[in-house]
């Protein structure tokens, strides 16, 4: 078999060692993103959400079982597809290259920025979290593989990300959440949907020629256990790859859904953010839609109180709170606002939110074999 790694901050050749203990597991080993699909028969990341956001557009072409050790301040999207620890992802690699049977395609949300709207920072950002960070629309189109949001969320995404890493991986989003509850005030933010019935759950489309399907894919057979090309990426750890690919946008007749004063407004293909906050209980990764749930004007305590109710979804049975689902979407703001996805900005608003189906296929635990 052939492996490639990938490492974010913090993580180096020395995380990969554990996979390459087991003498009988017969790999060779690459460092960095593979260039295409036949470099490579499986890629494994070292990081959290950030990382992964990063390399999601290539993650995306090559269309490789990508495992996950959740190795970052946040790990989000690695729990919701039952990899926990380094223990469970050493799991799920070895049931992998045993049996190849726990691979599951999944859903990407997508974020288009709209209009010219990002020129200036809003008031709320003023205070750039980092220097490398770009607020202008030249990013274009994004995946995200978590929850993407806007208001209060992105706020407090943006304190956290001025953390210390240590910190952000132990409890710094709700540290950042706390002062920032009683400062942020709503706004005024309208969601729009197409006027034509979104679409329901259903099967994922079929494979095109340069999809394997999952369970059926083809592992040639390599020999030794090397590891090939620099022990660095190529690239800088903080540059951008995940931009997919343009393509003509059709026309689009848009309904209002919400148009009210807001607080926060998520959008998420799994459950959870900030570390285990279960934003949205129902959310499923395979469905081909986006659980929305958005915060109404809340009293600043009666918020305070409120937000240790999330980490249980309980949050839903509040009056102030709106939950639906949608596969596409428009989000526009009073003033322009910015919008974060797994934990890093993305765009400021208006803006496009829609899902891309069985968009990435990755190596899950044993007990995550259907969500």
């Amino acid at each position: 078999m052939r492996a490639a790694a990938i490492f974010g901050l913090g993580c180096s050749p020395h995380d990969l060692r554990p996979f390459q203990s087991n003498e009988s597991q017969q790999t060779q080993w690459r460092i960095g993103t593979p260039a295409a699909s036949d470099q490579a028969d499986a890629v494994l990341l070292f990081g959290g959400d950030g990382t992964i956001h990063r390399h999601l557009s290539q993650l995306v072409k090559l269309r490789l079982p990508v495992l996950v050790v959740p190795t970052g301040s946040g790990n989000d999207f690695a729990r919701a597809i039952g990899l926990r620890s380094l223990r469970d992802s050493l799991t799920a690699w070895r049931i992998y290259y045993a049996e190849k049977n726990n691979v599951r395609s999944i859903d990407l949300g997508v974020i288009t920025p709209l209009g010219t709207a990002t020129a200036a920072p809003s008031t709320a950002t003023r205070d750039m979290s980092a220097p490398n960070e770009t607020r202008d629309s030249a990013l274009g189109t994004r995946y995200f593989c978590s929850v993407a949001g806007v208001g209060l969320d992105a706020e407090v995404s943006r304190r956290a990300n001025r953390q210390p890493r240590w910190l952000r991986a132990h409890g710094g989003y709700a540290l950042a959440l706390a002062p920032t509850v009683f400062q942020f005030a709503p706004f005024p933010m309208k969601i729009l949907t197409p006027d034509v019935p979104e679409p329901t759950a259903g099967p994922p489309p079929a494979p095109t020629e340069n999809c394997h399907p999952d369970r059926s894919f083809p592992f040639p057979k390599g020999r030794g256990s090397a590891v090939e090309g620099p022990a660095v990426l190529s690239r800088p750890p903080h540059e951008h790859r995940n931009r997919p690919s343009e393509a003509p946008r059709p026309e689009v007749n848009w309904q209002i859904k919400k148009s009210q004063p807001t607080l926060l407004a998520a959008f998420a293909n799994t459950p959870t953010y900030g570390g285990g906050m279960k934003i949205a209980p129902r959310a499923q990764m395979d469905d081909g839609l986006l659980d929305v749930c958005m915060i109404g004007s809340v009293d600043p305590f009666k918020l305070f109180c409120m937000f240790p109710t999330v980490y249980f979804g309980r949050h839903l049975k509040i009056r102030e709170v709106d939950y639906f689902r949608a596969a596409h979407l428009r989000v526009e703001t009073e003033h322009p606002l910015d919008l974060y996805a797994d934990g890093e900005y993305v765009c400021r608003t208006p803006a496009e939110v829609s899902v891309h189906r069985s968009a990435l296929r990755v190596i899950v635990h044993p007990s995550q074999t259907s969500f």
